[in-house]
C-alpha cells in the first residue's frame, strides 16, 4: 500500500472512530477529515465536486433535498397524523403489531421508490404514531431502516447499488425481480421473527393513551383537504418518474427536485418555511463522507482491498462468490456501500469474464448486489436511509446513537448475508 493510500485510510479511520463514539459531532468530523485529504493531495481539488466516483455523488446530495421539502410540505395537510391514527388503532397500540405493519409497508415501499425516499416518508409517521402512544421511536427507526434495506435489493431501483450493479453487467429489471426478489422476501420473512427478540425489551404497552387512540377519529387529522389532493398527485407523479427514470434518462435526483418546485408551486407556500423543513447538518455530513471515501477510492485503499478478496480464492469461483458476498458485507458497511460498489464493479466484471459459463459470470454479480446491499445495514453510516433516518431521529428529539443503531445492524447484517449465501450455494453451485 502506497504512503498516500496509508494516509488517506489513516484519516478515515480515525473519524470513523469519532464518529462512532460520538465525542465530536459527526458533521464537524467529516468535514475536518475531507479537508485534510483536500489538503494533503489525497484527492484532486478539481473531482471533489465534478467527479462520479471520487467525489461528491450529487444525484444523491439532490435527491434528499427534492424528497426533504416534499416531505416537508406534505406534512403541513396532516396526512401523517392521519396515518399514524389509523397504524395506531389498527395494530390496537401493541408494539409488535405496530412494528411489524411499519417493517411491511416500508419494506414494500423501498424496491420501487428506493429506501431514502421511503425512510424519508414513513419515519413522519412512526414518530407521530409513538408520539400519540407516548412510546419511544427509536426501536420502531431503527427496524424500518433495517427492513428498508433489505426490501430495496428486491429490485433494480431499489437501492443505488443495484443500480450500478445493473448498468455494469446488463442486468434488467426482470433479472432483479427473477434473482433477488425471492431471497429477500424469505429474509424479510426472517428477519420480522428476529426482531421480537432484538426489540422486545423496548416494547411498552400504555393502555391509558391506546384507548385515547382508539377514540380519535382520523379524518379530522387532515388540515387541508384541497392541498393534500394537489400534493398527493405531484407525489404520484415523482413516484411515477422514479420507476420509469430507466426508460426516461432522466435522474432520480432530477425528478425530485422537479417534484419539490411543482410541489411549492401547488401549496402557494413560502420557499423560506420550506427550506425550514430540509436537514442541512444531514446534506453537509453526506458532503463530506463523499469526500472521505473518494480520497479511499483515489489513492486505491478500496481497491486494494478488493483485489486481495478476489486473489485468495484463485479459479474456485464458489469461493469468490463466498468472498465477494461476505467481502462487500464488511467493507460496504465501513465505506458507504454506494461508492464502494462503483469501485468494485470493475473488478467484478473481470472476474466475471474468466468465469467458466454465463450462468457462473452472473452468480458471481448476484453475490456482489446482495453482499453490498445487506452492507447497509452494518453500520450508522453504511448507508444513505441510516444517516437520514438518524437525522430526523435526532430533529425530533428521538436521538439514536451510532452503536445504538449499529448494535442491531450487526446482527441483522450476519443474518442476511448468511442467508444470502446459502442461497447463493443452492441456487447457483449445488
Amino acid at each position: 500500500m502506497t504512503l498516500s493510500a496509508t494516509a488517506a485510510l489513516a484519516i478515515f479511520v480515525v473519524a470513523f472512530v469519532l464518529i462512532a463514539t460520538e465525542k465530536v459531532d459527526k458533521v464537524k468530523v467529516v468535514l475536518i477529515a475531507a479537508g485534510a485529504m483536500a489538503l494533503l493531495g489525497l484527492i484532486p481539488g478539481d473531482e471533489v465536486f465534478f467527479s462520479e466516483h471520487e467525489g461528491i455523488d450529487w444525484n444523491v446530495i439532490f435527491l434528499l433535498l427534492g424528497m426533504m421539502i416534499i416531505v416537508g410540505i406534505i406534512k403541513q395537510t396532516g396526512i401523517f397524523d392521519y396515518l399514524a391514527i389509523w397504524a395506531a388503532k389498527r395494530s390496537r397500540g401493541r408494539p409488535y403489531r405496530l412494528l411489524v405493519m411499519l417493517m411491511a409497508i416500508t419494506a414494500i415501499a423501498s424496491p420501487f421508490l428506493d429506501n431514502v425516499t421511503t425512510i424519508m416518508l414513513v419515519a413522519p409517521v412512526t414518530l407521530v404514531v409513538c408520539g400519540r402512544l407516548q412510546i419511544p421511536a427509536q426501536p420502531y427507526l431503527i427496524a424500518e431502516v433495517l427492513a428498508s434495506n433489505i426490501g430495496g435489493a428486491a429490485t433494480l431501483i431499489g437501492d443505488p447499488p443495484n443500480i450500478i450493479i445493473g448498468s455494469r453487467a446488463g442486468l434488467s429489471f426482470n433479472d432483479f425481480l427473477v434473482h433477488m426478489t425471492p431471497i429477500v422476501v424469505i429474509i424479510f420473512a426472517a428477519f420480522t421473527l428476529l426482531c421480537w427478540p432484538l426489540f422486545r425489551r423496548s416494547f411498552r404497552y400504555n393502555p391509558d393513551r391506546v384507548a385515547e387512540v382508539m377514540a380519535l377519529q382520523e379524518s379530522r387529522a387532515i388540515t387541508d383537504r384541497a392541498l393534500l389532493a394537489r400534493c398527493l398527485a405531484v407525489l404520484a407523479l415523482v413516484i411515477l418518474g422514479f420507476g420509469l427514470h430507466s426508460v426516461l434518462h432522466v435522474e432520480p435526483s432530477i425528478v425530485a427536485l422537479l417534484g419539490a418546485g411543482a410541489m411549492i408551486l401547488v401549496a402557494r407556500t413560502e420557499v423560506n418555511d420550506v427550506l425550514k423543513e430540509v436537514e442541512w447538518p444531514t446534506l453537509v455530513f453526506f458532503m463530506g463522507l463523499f469526500v472521505m471515501v473518494g480520497g479511499l477510492v483515489h489513492t486505491g485503499v478500496i481497491e486494494t482491498f478488493g483485489g486481495w478478496a478476489v486473489e485468495t480464492v484463485g479459479d474456485n469461483f464458489f469461493g469468490a462468490a463466498t468472498a465477494l458476498l461476505f467481502g462487500s458485507a464488511v467493507l460496504g458497511a465501513f465505506f458507504d456501500n454506494i461508492p464502494y460498489t462503483a469501485t468494485m464493479a470493475p473488478i467484478v466484471e473481470g472476474l466475471a469474464a474468466e468465469a467458466p459459463d454465463p450462468g457462473t459470470g452472473r452468480a458471481l454479480w448476484w453475490s456482489f448486489a446482495l453482499g453490498a446491499d445487506f452492507s447497509g445495514n452494518g453500520t450508522a453510516v453504511a448507508a444513505s436511509a441510516n444517516v437520514v433516518a438518524l437525522g430526523i431521529a435526532a430533529r425530533n428529539g428521538q436521538r439514536i446513537s451510532f452503536w445504538e443503531f449499529t448494535r442491531y445492524g450487526i446482527i441483522v447484517t450476519l443474518l442476511t448475508t448468511l442467508m444470502a449465501w446459502g442461497y447463493v450455494y443452492l441456487r447457483y453451485f449445488a
